[in-house]
């Protein structure tokens, strides 16, 4: 197994509801059957509970966390729970982010209140995260932190604080890198393409496009076998980053796509 014996801190491992499973439940689920032990944090600790019992099912060991990420004090309180529990952090993910559920709109109608919500969301506490987490990694000469960006940083894309944001995290993982790489510390990004997760369908549903419409129009857009990827697809990548057989990659943004990027 890819992760055995490593200790795990997935931020955003609830999810919102929807028909199909979403990053970072795919990916905390995917780090549990690769032998890590995963502290599952979320705003909404129901939904990490959730995720707990689906890794506890299978055999794994797993807690769930509470963690707003716009708040310094709880993000602090969360890395300070997993050193309580398990004494080390070993891998570090990522997984917060939103778009049209956080009012993500054009440039024309962007208010500030809502760009700046949508910046403390998606890459000021990816920055909050890794502040209080780093310093573990470093005594220990060793770490690795995954992050999820989005192909919208790269591809064009209509709303202002998704895309911008997103190309944030892009920039922040390099920094990461390479101020990091003498502690032994590797932070790699992954940019998933059109993905059938509740985020990116469930928002997009509406009385005048049905779940089926909606996900007929983005398959047609992927060039590999015109159908989206899932979340485990980005779990799988997330679980190969996040391992030692990923040991001389860092800083590197990985499309999770079908092939969009090249298209």
């Amino acid at each position: 197994m890819l992760l055995t014996e490593k200790t795990s801190l997935v931020i955003g491992g609830g999810q919102t509801p929807g028909e199909t499973i979403g990053n970072g439940r795919a990916t905390a689920i995917q780090f549990a059957r690769e032998g890590a032990r995963v502290a599952v944090a979320d705003l909404h600790v129901g939904s990490a509970q959730e995720t707990v019992d689906m890794i506890s099912a299978e055999g794994g060991e797993a807690f769930a966390l509470h963690v707003d990420v716009t708040d310094e004090a709880t993000i602090r309180n969360c890395v300070a729970a997993v050193l309580e529990h398990w004494h080390t952090i070993d891998v570090l993910h990522n997984n917060v982010g939103v778009s049209l559920a956080g009012g993500d709109t054009v440039l024309e109608n962007m208010d500030a209140e809502t760009f700046n919500q949508l910046v403390d969301i998606n890459l000021r506490a990816m920055v909050l995260t890794c502040k209080h987490t780093v310093p573990v990694m470093r005594e220990r000469q060793s770490g690795a932190i995954v992050n999820i960006s989005s192909m919208a940083a790269w591809a064009p894309y209509p709303y202002v604080a998704y895309k911008t944001t997103k190309a944030g995290v892009i920039a922040l993982t390099e920094q990461l890198a390479y101020t990091n790489a003498r502690y032994g510390i590797r932070a790699n990004v992954i940019l998933p393409g059109l993905m059938n997760t509740p985020m990116a369908i469930e928002s997009r549903i509406s009385n005048e496009k049905s779940r089926e419409e909606v996900v007929a129009e983005r398959d047609r857009q992927v060039p590999l076998g015109r159908k989206m990827g899932t979340a485990w697809d980005v779990a799988h990548a997330a679980a190969f980053l996040a391992s030692d057989r990923a040991g001389f990659i860092t800083g590197v943004s990985l499309p999770v796509d079908g092939g969009a990027s090249v298209s």
